[in-house]
């Protein structure tokens, strides 16, 4: 306004004519001040300046590469584990599944041996997901139905328990078995029985047995008494069976 005014004044002719392209230039100062005031808006809004924002940046930016760093760290991690976790699911579903069809032949057979006319089987619960399975072990005692343990009476679980357990032996022989009076609950004729199946398995392990039953101690080749002869003082007595 103050150049037009002074060209008018001074001159007595509009800017206009004498110059056509300040009507341009005019435009373009206009556009300069609205994005000048724009600019001025904006750094109103940004408040106070923080001179040690650029130094705090480079700090914040080192600590999240770091981060990073860490984060990729243990995304590998967790996937080598997961793998590892993989591998050993399979293995174990695969030793699982072998083992227990060769437990459940050999529980069978000396489920056989030790009641005559009896059978007995394993079963999974979950053969769907052998990681999550559990066993079942089923009896059939002479002259009854196949049934879970939980029915079966004291002198039937004995036996099928000695049975899964002598299986288990009879797979993977240990060198030592302790047996603290499982021959409690048996009658006589099953005590012959048992005593036959401890005979046959002293040959590859060492059995101790813990017992007061004579027919036992009779299929002992040591027996070890404890006797107090004094009152308080115990003293130990071994016989050599020949």
């Amino acid at each position: 306004e103050h150049v037009e005014a002074t060209v008018l004044d001074r001159y007595a002719v509009p800017i206009a004519e004498v110059l056509p392209e300040y009507q341009e230039v005019v435009l373009e100062v206009t556009s300069g001040e609205a994005r000048r005031q724009e600019l001025r808006e904006k750094v109103a809004r940004l408040g106070e300046v923080n001179p040690g924002a650029a130094t705090e940046l480079v700090e914040v930016e080192e600590r999240y590469t770091f981060l990073q760093a860490q984060e990729s760290d243990l995304r590998r991690s967790m996937d080598d584990l997961q793998t590892t976790i993989a591998k050993l699911n399979r293995e174990s579903r695969e030793r699982l599944r072998d083992t227990f069809s060769l437990v459940d032949a050999k529980f069978r057979e000396v489920y056989g041996r030790l009641v005559e006319g009896g059978k007995a089987q394993l079963s999974l619960s979950n053969e769907a997901d052998l990681s999550e399975s559990g066993v079942e072990i089923e009896v059939q005692p002479p002259g009854k139905r196949l049934r879970s343990l939980q029915l079966l009476s004291g002198g039937e679980k004995a036996l099928a328990a000695l049975s899964f357990t002598f299986a288990l032996f009879l797979i993977r022989p240990s060198p030592f078995c302790v047996l603290d009076e499982v021959d409690a609950p048996l009658d006589d004729a099953n005590v012959g029985r048992f005593n036959q199946l401890i005979h046959d398995m002293s040959e590859t392990t060492q059995i101790i047995l813990i017992t007061h039953n004579k027919r036992t101690m009779e299929a002992a080749s040591t027996l070890y008494g404890v006797t107090m002869q004094e009152p308080g003082v115990s003293t130990i007595v071994s016989v050599q069976v020949s």
